[in-house]
């Protein structure tokens, strides 16, 4: 009997301990939050992947470096990149730029439209049958052309009056032909539930209410590139208003900027990849011209539209010392195009709603807007400086031209870096070697960044993988020593792996970590290149293009 009581005996004493010990391990796993244990377990590993990889270290390797700012004209493709949507009929004709929301196709084709009946119509002026061309190019392309001189059109309507006023003041000679060739309303588009939110927090929603609820951290927006995007520069000038409406260059307006801009999660090179973005729930709301979200069915049931800023009419504009025949054929077109007939068509792709919407900003000088651009350049990532590595494809499939146009789009592309900022260099053949360690992107950084771009050489298989992997480790011992950087990882390739690790080996690792990779791709499997990207909302870019260097440019003016 005391021999039954000392074995129950024990065997309580051996069940509390086991309680008590399983209870100290459980409270200390649940006192760690889900991301502290999924960082530790992302750790391990990343750990475990980077030490199966051959890592070489290559020596500091100086260049020359170019001083001289961004040749953005040098940058620029020839014209004939952008097509002619609408080719003229006579002798006697015009050039027009045209954004690109109203000069293409199906909804987006309304000027086109109207374009092509203008030279079915057999006008005649001055006594010459006139016809128009149309050339279907982005608004703020179309300004670096005309205010770098490299091609100067006769005449010039995009989506809003601030890229006439910018072109003004370049010292090109513009002459406003007509305010509105068709009517459209920029916005910011929110969540329905969001926007319920916060119309009871703040009692309704603006640009004002807007930009504080971002500063307060209660409101995830993306906007797009000002440098490019109509409705990207409409909000930085509109959110800047709104810090300070007498100023929107003084300190008051600057630092309410930075307030609000380290709570902004995204910005996007381009209004697709925003809105890829928002549709994974990444974002609360995002930027988008009324005409384009009429238009998009699974945004107008699930989201509300707020217009904001200057409204985005389509003036029409004389560029340059238009000769008067020319002049005259400008007038005609825009008369013809004001015809209810065709304001009627407009309508229906979308355009001439929201008329009682009022613009809330007045017009803008050029000047100003370029010193909002600088503004935005330098204070757009807040306090948290980039952190990025940049990872280059040396296997023997990039031998030759994807390799010289690798080097040329890193060396002319990398002028657009932010000196605050900071990078590294991999590059990946069948091994992988760590070119430059990340560091402060100074002038002695510089040249070893351009060293190192100049100094690589293709042979071996391609383990593109490999080459992320160790990135990410680089980036994640950066972030040890600088916590408050933003990581980026950007892979140039020719998209193909047929070596080391393979993207289901990884993909956990790079959605656990969240660092967004930019991918461009040489003569590449741009599919295979996108798969990378789309995990984390970055964009891709095919550099088998003659603007390569132009969008390499735009993407580091965006996210470096």
């Amino acid at each position: 009997m005391k021999k039954n009581k000392f074995f129950m005996l024990a065997g309580i004493v051996i069940l509390v301990f086991g309680l008590v010990y399983l209870g100290v391990n459980l409270t200390s796993n649940m006192g760690k939050s889900k991301t502290q244990v999924a960082s530790e377990d992302a750790g391990k590993r990343l750990n475990k992947l980077y030490s199966d990889i051959s890592v070489t270290t290559e020596g500091p390797i100086k260049g020359q470096i170019d001083l001289n700012p961004a040749d953005v004209a040098g940058s620029l493709p020839e014209i004939s990149k952008f097509p002619i949507t609408v080719e003229n009929t006579t002798d006697s004709f015009v050039e027009i730029f045209s954004s690109t929301e109203k000069s293409g196709t199906g909804v987006d084709g309304w000027l086109t439209e109207v374009a092509t009946e203008f030279n079915k119509a057999n006008i005649a002026v001055n006594g010459k049958p006139a016809s128009v061309k149309i050339r279907n190019i982005a608004s703020g392309t179309a300004t670096d052309y005309i205010k770098t001189n490299k091609y100067v059109p006769d005449a010039f309507t995009p989506s809003n009056e601030l890229w006439g006023e910018m072109v003004n003041s370049s010292g090109i000679k513009t002459e406003l032909i007509s305010k509105r060739l068709v009517g459209n309303v920029p916005g910011i588009v929110i969540a329905k539930a969001k926007y319920d939110a916060l119309v009871n927090k703040y009692g309704s929603v603006n640009v004002k209410t807007v930009t504080e609820a971002i500063a307060n951290n209660e409101f995830s927006m993306g906007y797009t590139d000002p440098f490019a995007s109509s409705t990207g520069l409409n909000f930085l000038v509109t959110a800047l208003n709104t810090f300070d409406s007498a100023n929107i260059l003084g300190d008051k307006a600057v630092q309410g900027f930075e307030k609000f801009q380290v709570n902004v999660p995204f910005i996007a090179s381009t209004t697709i990849q925003m809105r890829d973005a928002a549709t994974s729930g990444m974002l609360d709301g995002f930027v988008l011209e009324y005409q384009t979200y009429v238009n998009a069915k699974d945004l107008k049931s699930g989201y509300v539209f707020t217009p904001f800023g200057v409204r985005h009419d389509s003036p029409l504009y004389a560029l340059g010392d238009v000769p008067k025949e020319k002049l005259d054929i400008i007038k005609k077109f825009a008369e013809f195009v004001e015809q209810a007939k065709y304001q009627n068509m407009a309508k229906d792709k979308g355009f001439n709603s929201l008329d009682d919407y009022k613009s809330e900003l007045a017009a803008v000088d050029g000047s100003l807007l370029s010193s909002a651009q600088k503004v935005w350049k330098e204070k757009k990532n807040g306090n948290k400086p980039i952190a990025a590595v940049f990872v280059t494809d040396v296997s023997g499939s990039m031998a030759g031209e994807p390799l010289n146009r690798l080097k040329e789009s890193l060396l002319k592309g990398q002028k657009f870096l932010g000196r605050n900022n900071s990078i590294g260099l991999v590059s990946y053949s069948s091994d992988v070697s760590i070119n430059l360690p990340i560091g402060k992107y100074d002038t002695n950084q510089q040249s070893m960044f351009v060293g190192s771009v100049n100094s690589l050489q293709a042979s071996g298989n391609t383990a593109t993988f490999d080459g992320i992997v160790v990135a990410l480790k680089m980036l994640q011992d950066e972030l040890a020593l600088n916590p408050n950087s933003k990581p980026l990882i950007f892979v140039l390739s020719d998209g193909e792996t047929n070596a080391g690790y393979s993207l289901k080996d990884i993909k956990g690792l790079i959605e656990s970590y969240k660092v967004p990779i930019y991918t461009i791709g040489y003569n590449a499997n741009i599919k295979a290149l996108q798969s990378i990207s789309s995990i984390n909302e970055a964009a891709s870019i095919n550099a088998d293009t003659d603007d390569v260097v132009y969008k390499i440019g735009n993407l580091f003016n965006v996210q470096m």
